[in-house]
């Protein structure tokens, strides 16, 4: 069991430390190293990227005559509506599947407790808290967006596709994005970094992170990519301020099911083509 255990990439433990034993890991102290938290972190891309391949091939297929070119089959996915839906509705098995893998880790098969590893508490978080963020955000991205105008980019194509991909995307965004997201970034990336190179590295390393991979579904659009990263820098100081991962969660949620609410409410005065607001932080197929 030990030698599986190492092969995996979990920390051996001491059994002779009391103190470990009668505490458990902690959200600072994770029983999973950083080469495991990468792992995670690859395969949770991997299947954002690859699932909704998988929705969208038997459709292109059926197709009279079925697309199988792959610059056909790109035009396809970008401008189909029902190709859309299906890419979008292939991240719900995606997201499950990435926690599923996650609480497997951090739990290491059932052994310690999710939340209390990962950290679910307040943290001295309190309502007006969450507030002057939002509030303090909110006037960040008005300056930004009169200086820079946001440009056309891969999620404001899909969301003018239909109405019914603007109500799974914010589904999406609110319910299921923001857990997913912060487990994997503010809370295996950062816990595993955090004890391996410092508060300080693991800051600067998952903010970094959390913001890259989002640029490609965001470019050209710059003021959105800077409001990303704005918000990634907060998020991971709030991990690190407050020690826990539920604010994290809080605020994300806040934060994408505010800007949900306002593509809705868009999306019900029949103006589908509005552009949403560079808030909404959910990964799809490029």
């Amino acid at each position: 069991m030990e030698n599986i255990e190492q092969n995996l990439g979990y920390e051996p433990m001491n059994p002779r430390d009391k103190q470990f034993e009668a505490v458990g890991p902690t959200p600072d102290n994770p029983p999973w190293n950083s080469w495991v938290a990468v792992g995670i972190w690859i395969l949770s891309v991997f299947l954002i990227v690859t699932v909704p391949s998988l929705f969208l091939l038997p459709y292109a297929m059926s197709q009279v005559p079925p697309i199988t070119e792959t610059p056909a089959l790109v035009e396809f996915a970008k401008n189909d509506p029902t190709a859309i839906i299906l890419q979008i509705l292939a991240i719900i098995p995606a997201h499950i599947l990435t926690l599923l893998i996650a609480w497997l880790v951090v739990t290491r098969f059932r052994t310690y407790s999710f939340r209390e590893t990962l950290g679910w508490k307040s943290g001295g978080m309190v309502w007006w808290h969450y507030a002057a963020i939002l509030i303090s955000f909110a006037a960040v991205a008005v300056v930004v967006g009169s200086i820079s105008p946001e440009q056309e980019n891969d999620l404001i194509r899909m969301l003018r596709s239909s109405r019914s991909a603007v109500y799974i995307v914010a589904f999406l965004a609110t319910f299921t994005a923001p857990i997913v997201e912060e487990v994997i970034y503010r809370g295996v990336l950062y816990s595993a970094f955090q004890r391996k190179v410092g508060v300080s590295g693991a800051f600067m390393i998952v903010t970094l992170m959390f913001a890259i991979v989002h640029v490609p579904q965001y470019y050209p659009s710059y003021s959105t990519i800077f409001l990303l990263g704005l918000l990634s820098l907060i998020l991971t100081a709030m991990r690190v301020w407050s020690k826990n991962l539920l604010p994290c969660i809080i605020l994300h949620t806040l934060f994408n099911g505010i800007q949900s609410i306002f593509l809705i409410l868009g999306t019900m005065s029949g103006d589908l083509d509005m552009p949403p607001d560079p808030g909404v932080l959910v990964q799809f197929l490029k």
